[in-house]
C-alpha cells in the first residue's frame, strides 16, 4: 500500500498536469479518481495496520473487519467523484470548446496509466498471498482507472482527428458510469462482509467435500455449518455427531485431522466443532 500511495502520488501530479494542459473535462474526469486511488490509499493503509493487530481482550476475534470500512469508503468516495465528474461533463456538453495541446496531454495520460498497470499487478500478487480483500479492493480500481485511461485516450484522439469536442463531455459520462458499477461492487463487498455474509459458495463446497469424506460411511455425521469472513480469516462453525461410546481422544483426534484438512484447502481459519452424540434424537435440533 505505500507503492500504490507513491503511485497515486504521482498520477495525480501527472493527470492533473494533463487536464491544466489541454482543459479537457475527460482528463479531469480521469485525475478525479487518482484523487480517489490517493485518499484510498492513505485509508486503506490505516485499515491494513489495524487489521493486522492481534486479538485482544476486547476485540477477541481479532480486527479484520477494519478492512471492509476500507473498501466501504473506498466506494463512497468513488460515487461521490462520478457524480462530480457528471456535473461537470453535462455543462460540457451544451458548451464545448476546443481543446489545446492535445497530443502532449494524451501522452501524460498515458505514462501515468502505465504506472497504475504496473502497481495494480503488485497489488493483485500481494493480495493472493495474504488473501486481502483491501489489496485486492485497490488493485481492482486501478485497473478499472488503466482501462478508463485508455478509452479517454482513444476517444479524445478520435476527436483530436476529427475536430468533435463533443467526444470530450460524453467520454467523461461514461468514465463517470464506469465509476458508479465500481464503486457499487465495492460496496455490496463490504456489506457483506460487515453483515457477516456467507463463504462463497466455491469455498462451501469446499468445505463439504472435506466433511463428507469423514461422514459418507454413516458413523459420522454432521449438520448446522455455518460461516463467514473477517478480512482475510474465514470463521467455520458447525455440530458433528459422532457414537456416543467414542472416548474424548479419539473424537479430539478426528476434530483435528477435520481441522486440517479445511485449513489446508483454504488457508486462515478458525474452526469451531461442537460434538454431539449420534444416538441422541437432540443432536439433530436444528434451532440454535
Amino acid at each position: 500500500m505505500v507503492l500504490a500511495l507513491g503511485a497515486a502520488l504521482g498520477t495525480l501530479a501527472l493527470k492533473g498536469f494533463a487536464y491544466w494542459l489541454t482543459g479537457s473535462v475527460a482528463l479531469l474526469s480521469d485525475a478525479a479518481e487518482s484523487l480517489i486511488n490517493l485518499t484510498a490509499a492513505v485509508i486503506a493503509l490505516i485499515a491494513l495496520e489495524i487489521a493486522s493487530r492481534p486479538a485482544d481482550a476486547t476485540h477477541a476475534y481479532g480486527h479484520e473487519k477494519a478492512e471492509y470500512f476500507s473498501s466501504g469508503v473506498e466506494g463512497v468516495l468513488i460515487l461521490g467523484a462520478a457524480a462530480g465528474i457528471s456535473y461537470k461533463a453535462w455543462e460540457r456538453l451544451w458548451n464545448p470548446v476546443p481543446l489545446t495541446d492535445l497530443p502532449e496531454g494524451l501522452g501524460i495520460s498515458v505514462l501515468a496509466a502505465l504506472i497504475n498497470g504496473g502497481v495494480a499487478l503488485a497489488l493483485l500478487r500481494m493480495a493472493r498471498r495474504h488473501d486481502s480483500i483491501t489489496l485486492e479492493a485497490h488493485a481492482k480500481h486501478l485497473l478499472t482507472d488503466v482501462w478508463t485511461t485508455a478509452g479517454v485516450v482513444g476517444g479524445l484522439g478520435a476527436a483530436l482527428l476529427t475536430g468533435g469536442w463533443w467526444l470530450d463531455p460524453v467520454l467523461a459520462l461514461i468514465v463517470a458510469l464506469n465509476i458508479v458499477v465500481s464503486g457499487v461492487e465495492l460496496l455490496k463487498r463490504s456489506v457483506q462482509g460487515l453483515m457477516d455474509h456467507a463463504l462463497p459458495p466455491e469455498e462451501l463446497q469446499t468445505i463439504e467435500r472435506v466433511l463428507q469424506r469423514y461422514t459418507e460411511d454413516g458413523r459420522v455425521a454432521y449438520h448446522r455449518l455455518r460461516t463467514r469472513r473477517a478480512g482475510r480469516k474465514r470463521f467455520i462453525d458447525f455440530h458433528l455427531l459422532v457414537p456416543g461410546d467414542r472416548t474424548v481422544q479419539e473424537t479430539h483426534d478426528l476434530c483435528e485431522r477435520i481441522e486440517a484438512e479445511l485449513r489446508e484447502a483454504l488457508g486462515e481459519a478458525s474452526i469451531t466443532i461442537h460434538v454431539e452424540p449420534l444416538e441422541d434424537p437432540a443432536s439433530f435440533d436444528e434451532h440454535p
